[in-house]
């Protein structure tokens, strides 16, 4: 496939939106001149509500405006296993001036089709001999709607919990993927460790990525928009855009985002208390990132409390709650035991996979504070519980600020306002891993 021109704009202060439309339409006529004829049809692939603050909510309306009195625009968001968006999220996320017509939901389990097989043998290469199964490589078929002149795929890179540094690739083969590569690809990392991954571009998943990339999606009219973002007293701050087709623009979006949204401690943290937004966290399985990116700064016996006003579900989809209200986040070791006697562990690695990242392996206390969920179904998932209302008359996320915060009664605490944005560890277990 022919290489358009790679655009790249980057400012500490943020880009502002006459820079962000400049380099759009740039992307656009590049697009044009390497190809030599206008775009009639365009699939734009943007992520969900839970990437709120990625700034690609605000590209995405840019895109459609652009290209909509031309072209026909249709736009399919990201979901991987997360639930369709109900038509307050689109507005939310997108804006209210996009027709919902244009908006097409993806469904993981129906909507796909195989376009390859990576070797068991390369999965065992790459996750040095710990997992050795092929991997179906399945996307959804609109992907492969050859009147679409152009597919423009939106994402944040940013460190992650699965693939080490999120986006490029992983938003069209787990975005917009099937059953068996979620399934694998996230029970890959998770047995790989993801101490061993986050923050880092080169991981045994984003390997399995750039195999499907090679052999499998190199002739897809791809254009990838890739964004890093900060937050600066509660808005968000596009640092960085690159945009283009190869791994490079991937390669230079990860170099800033370990600069911007990497925090190294040189001493564990005792408690930390994180804020989950109700906008973008309505579950466990999204909510734990609290876990995820601060669980390589926490001290052994530290805690972390969890203020989850919105959180009122364990699982995204139906299934996934189930199971893990079944098995609860019972450790490493227990859901790997149970991986191989349990047929239903077996049938979702997804969720042995989340179950693992889930735990903290009775390292440091884990406390959720809700609303919505019971002290039953809390500590029934192996969680500790608090009401919402009690945890913030000592933890206000209104008052307390990002970073170490001193409470009247004379007790430190660390506080993230958002964990989604970040990785915290200790340099020392960083460099280790």
């Amino acid at each position: 496939m022919k290489m358009a021109e790679e655009i790249t704009r980057i400012s500490e202060a943020g880009l502002g939106d006459e820079i962000l439309e400049e380099a759009l339409m740039e992307s656009l006529k590049s697009y044009e001149k390497t190809y030599g004829k206008p775009l009639r049809k365009v699939l734009l692939l943007p992520p969900d509500l839970t990437r709120y603050h990625s700034g690609t909510g605000k590209i995405t309306n840019l895109y459609y405006k652009m290209l909509s009195d031309t072209c026909q625009v249709d736009i399919m968001p990201a979901l991987g296993t997360h639930a369709p968006m109900p038509n307050e999220e689109i507005t939310q996320m997108f804006g209210n001036d996009i027709p919902k017509e244009r908006f097409l939901a993806h469904n993981w389990r129906n909507d796909v089709v195989s376009i390859g097989q990576i070797p068991s043998s390369f999965v065992e290469e790459v996750s040095d001999g710990l997992i050795a199964y092929p991997i179906e490589v399945q996307i959804n078929k609109r992907l492969l709607d050859p009147s679409y002149d152009l597919i423009i795929s939106l994402g944040q890179v940013v460190p992650h919990e699965v693939v080490g540094m999120a986006n490029y690739t992983k938003n069209v083969l787990v975005g917009c993927g099937g059953f068996d590569i979620i399934n694998k690809s996230h029970m890959l990392g998770a047995v790989y460790g993801m101490e061993r991954m986050m923050g880092r571009a080169d991981t045994p998943v984003r390997r399995v990525f750039d195999y499907a990339e090679e052999h499998f999606l190199k002739d897809m009219p791809l254009l990838y928009v890739l964004t890093v973002t900060t937050q600066m007293q509660g808005n968000t701050l596009i640092n960085g855009l690159f945009i283009g087709r190869s791994r490079n623009i991937f390669e230079e979006a990860v170099v800033l985002s370990q600069q911007s949204n990497l925090t190294f401690v040189d001493k564990p943290f005792q408690k930390v208390v994180v804020y989950l937004d109700p906008i973008e966290f309505k579950s466990t399985w999204l909510g734990n990132k609290s876990i995820y990116r601060t669980r390589m700064a926490i001290a052994d016996g530290g805690e972390l409390i969890v203020l989850a006003p919105g959180v009122r579900q364990f699982g995204e989809d139906p299934e996934n709650d189930k199971f893990i209200r079944k098995y609860g986040y019972v450790g490493r070791k227990r859901i790997l035991e149970l991986y191989k006697t349990e047929e239903d562990l077996k049938n979702n690695l997804s969720v042995a996979a989340h179950l693992i990242h889930g735990s903290s392996d009775n390292r440091f206390h884990i406390t959720y504070a809700v609303d919505y969920l019971t002290r039953e179904e809390v500590e029934g998932v192996n969680f500790n519980y608090m009401p919402y209302r009690e945890a913030i008359e000592k933890y206000n996320p209104e008052v307390l600020k990002d970073g170490f915060n001193t409470l009247e009664d004379g007790e430190t605490i660390y506080f993230i306002s958002n964990p989604a944005l970040g990785l915290w560890a200790l340099r020392k277990h960083f460099e280790e891993a």
